[in-house]
């Protein structure tokens, strides 16, 4: 396992792509919520909603970059041939496929939580100037509150297991355009459906069974009885389908032929 982690990291710090793509994350992730929190404007009691939750919202726009990186990690040794390679020197596939798993925790955990940290850090420099204050009811965002914690901490892992996913997927695809699309589509279709959808039931069943809808109820620190899962609830829907795909990703990678 040691070699194969070796192997991994060396991959990816000898190219440009997945830095570029991590730096992306980052950058999407606080730009989208600067731009939400700076749109805000709280001119009575009670008003701004939740500010932890919109302070990451960027983390809507900044799992993108890092589901694409977690599907070039794989798919793109299957699209040169150099997954023959990999396999030939590390012939235990599952430890080649945990040892991209580990490879790309370690780069999304560091990733996500400059992102996050950023984002808040936005929010708390942002919103009291549109007067989301103390005096309207709202207390300035700090890691100190429990809530915000979780949010914070929650978001981070909400992009690993996105990252998970991908990579279960692309794994299981083999090609970079389909393992971009079938995550991309998972992502930001469910969203969607349930805003167009009719019935109130299937409207709610769909924000508790899509990885998006429901992973990211761990950003909510207010109203928490109207959500349509709990917050550690719905992370654990999104573990589950990072789950699914790496256990089909590792059964067909160590089935079929490279």
């Amino acid at each position: 396992m040691r070699s194969a982690l070796h192997a991994e990291w060396t991959k990816v710090r000898t190219v440009a792509g997945p830095l570029w793509l991590l730096l992306g994350a980052i950058a999407a992730t606080v730009a989208l919520s600067a731009g939400a929190t700076s749109v805000v404007t709280c001119t009575s009691a009670g008003c701004g909603g939740d500010p932890t939750r919109l302070s990451l919202i960027g983390v809507i726009l900044g799992q993108a970059p890092v589901a694409v990186l977690a599907v070039l990690i794989i798919s793109g040794e299957f699209g040169s041939g150099m997954i023959r390679t990999t396999l030939t020197a590390a012939p235990r596939r599952i430890t080649v496929l945990a040892a991209k798993a580990v490879t790309l925790t370690g780069l999304v955990s560091a990733a996500g939580t400059v992102a996050v940290l950023g984002s808040l850090l936005t929010g708390w420099l942002i919103l009291p100037g549109h007067g989301v204050t103390a005096a309207r009811g709202h207390s300035a965002l700090s890691l100190a509150d429990g809530p915000t914690l979780r949010a914070a901490v929650g978001s981070v892992l909400y992009l690993i297991l996105i990252a998970l996913l991908s990579l279960g997927v692309a794994t299981a695809v083999r090609d970079s355009a389909a393992g971009i699309g079938i995550v991309l589509g998972l992502l930001y279709l469910f969203p969607i459906l349930s805003q167009t959808i009719g019935g109130p039931h299937w409207q709610r069943l769909l924000q508790q069974i899509g990885p998006m809808n429901a992973g990211l109820t761990v950003q909510a620190t207010t109203d928490l009885h109207d959500l349509p899962i709990g917050p550690w609830a719905g992370l654990g829907v999104t573990a589950g389908w990072a789950a699914a795909a790496l256990l089909a990703g590792g059964l067909l990678l160590r089935t079929g032929d490279a």
